[in-house]
């Protein structure tokens, strides 16, 4: 696997390799001794599965200490805009965000550490989203950032017109209106 490191401290895209042929092609998701040794110490407790359409907005969503999670994210279907904000209150990136397309053609996955706000738009008329979580959900430690807080400045890359929330998604609060302890 090729690891290629963020301009944030923490996340990181993992490209896998791939191996082709006439039949298809073949390539390890994951491996726990691999990705300890490359990426990080982690231990992953939890799978989870989407499917949206185009123009749907998950996120941004996070877990508050001590049930934060790290998640290792990744498109088996289709195309997304997968986002990452810093949360961590003494990190000199907080507030700060990365965004990568991940695809079913790149087979890109991108590991987010916990102290993250994620999210993700969905660019192709469908996908199906897979994650790993090192933490158990925890409803009563969930929080999320409004997706257009303008401080983020976040491009989704759909039009506003086309956008697709859930309605929890449309009340979160803005970043500078979260008391975050980590």
């Amino acid at each position: 696997m090729n690891i290629i490191r963020t301009d944030i401290d923490g996340p990181v895209i993992i490209e896998p390799r791939l191996f082709t042929d006439g039949r298809g092609y073949f390539f390890e998701s994951f491996s726990l001794r691999d990705f300890k040794d490359a990426v990080a110490d982690v231990d992953f407790v939890q799978d989870n599965e989407s499917r949206s359409v185009y123009g749907v907005v998950r996120g941004l969503h996070f877990q508050k200490a001590p049930y934060s999670q790290a998640k290792l994210v990744r498109v088996v279907k289709g195309a997304v805009l997968d986002v990452a904000v810093d949360i961590r209150p003494d990190s000199p990136s907080f507030g700060k965000h990365i965004a990568v397309e991940l695809t079913e053609e790149n087979h890109r996955q991108l590991f987010i550490p916990g102290g993250f706000a994620h999210g993700f738009s969905v660019l192709s008329d469908e996908v199906v989203f897979q994650y790993k979580c090192d933490n158990y959900y925890a409803p009563s430690s969930e929080g999320g950032i409004s997706f257009d807080d303008p401080d983020l400045g976040i491009d989704w890359r759909i039009p506003s017109d086309r956008i697709i929330l859930s309605e929890k998604d449309r009340h979160h609060p803005r970043l500078k209106e979260i008391h975050l302890i980590q």
